[in-house]
């Protein structure tokens, strides 16, 4: 055999063994073979919501859309509605950790929330929340926070509360970092405790001019847009007017660039006695959802008491054919003769409107 015979054959051996490989390190694989939750993913390219459409939609004075979202169902629910942007609020931590405030949560608890959301919202632009004690100590560690928000929690921008000396330097910090950043003022939750509590602001005219002057010193810092929170409409009219970037409204009247509500807020998730008093006055419910959970949970609680549920049609795994007969002498030789019992009975109540052409075996 020449040289060359040689040569060829060990490639020959060596790409099949390849194949034999790549063949069988599916079989080691943790991910299954069709996407469960995680799909199906469009083969069509995505078009993302940028800062550069963001600004467009601005300029033509179209309105902006913003709704929360902290996981990845809440996000693909957004994705799908064609919100323009997703906010990852530290609100999660009222309405979904259940605290009364935004204080507790922290930044790894943003960032868990964060990286579900990126899963889910393949459109909207996504803004990180950055929460209470991730930014205020020095313009560094804000932006150390807003670098892991990105990096980490694959955020396209974050947001930040407050217009004060030092919030404005965290700002400028962070958008001199290459990261952008939205601003927030008015009702800013996270200074709750100098605020006495969840209240309108800018109700005077001292203090409407100096929401204004925050406003406008958030502008500077760099700040791509600004969220308005519980502001009389004039005054955030006055400010949505007298700045240069957009402005997304909460309870800041119509006259803002655009809109943003709390998931949970909108669809009426929430619907014990307490809550129904402290839902914010401006917040509208698009849908009443936690009155249908409640009535699905109540109705499985009724069907599974009474031994409706599951019934036939959702008990579709079966024995491979002719295996219930091996099955019980079996179980019988072994000594479990109530089990056989209970296979037999089981067995009957599978003679159900389930076909068997439908029946997938237990290995399916």
């Amino acid at each position: 055999m020449s040289r060359n015979q040689v040569v060829r054959k060990c490639c020959s051996y060596v790409s099949k063994a390849v194949v034999g490989l790549s063949s069988q390190r599916r079989h080691f694989s943790n991910l299954p073979e069709a996407t469960i939750y995680g799909g199906p993913i469009s083969q069509t390219a995505v078009k993302r919501f940028t800062l550069r459409e963001l600004m467009q939609k601005y300029k033509k004075k179209e309105p902006i859309t913003m709704v929360t979202a902290y996981d990845y169902p809440s996000s693909v629910h957004v994705d799908h509605a064609g919100i323009d942007i997703a906010l990852v609020g530290d609100s999660v931590a009222m309405v979904v950790h259940g605290h009364d405030t935004t204080l507790p949560v922290t930044l790894d608890d943003m960032l868990l929330h964060c990286k579900a959301v990126s899963r889910g919202a393949r459109r909207p632009l996504l803004v990180g929340d950055l929460p209470f004690g991730s930014y205020e100590q020095s313009p560094q560690q804000a932006v150390d926070s807003a670098t892991r928000m990105l990096k980490e929690g694959n955020m396209d921008s974050v947001k930040m509360e407050g217009g004060i000396g030092s919030r404005v330097a965290a700002a400028k910090a962070i958008s001199e970092a290459g990261i952008a950043v939205m601003g927030h003022v008015g009702l800013t939750p996270q200074a709750i405790s100098v605020l006495g509590g969840f209240r309108p602001q800018g109700r005077n005219s001292a203090r409407a001019l100096l929401v204004l002057e925050h406003a406008l010193a958030l502008q500077a810092a760099g700040c791509f847009a600004l969220v308005l929170e519980c502001l009389p409409s004039p005054v955030a009219a006055a400010i949505t007017t007298a700045l240069k970037i957009p402005t997304i409204g909460i309870g800041a009247g119509p006259l803002c660039s655009g809109q943003v509500l709390v998931y949970h807020d909108l669809l009426g998730m929430m619907q014990h006695p307490h809550y129904a008093k402290v839902t914010p006055k401006f917040c509208k419910k698009f849908a009443n959802i936690g009155e249908i959970i409640n009535s699905a949970l109540e109705e499985y609680q009724r069907e599974v008491t009474s031994g409706e549920f599951p019934s036939a049609a959702h008990s579709p795994y079966r024995l491979e054919n002719d295996q219930l007969e091996p099955f019980l002498v079996d179980l019988q030789k072994h000594g479990f003769h109530d089990a056989a019992e209970a296979a037999s009975r089981a067995s009957e109540q599978d003679r159900g409107p389930v076909s068997s052409s439908k029946n997938p075996s237990v290995g399916s």
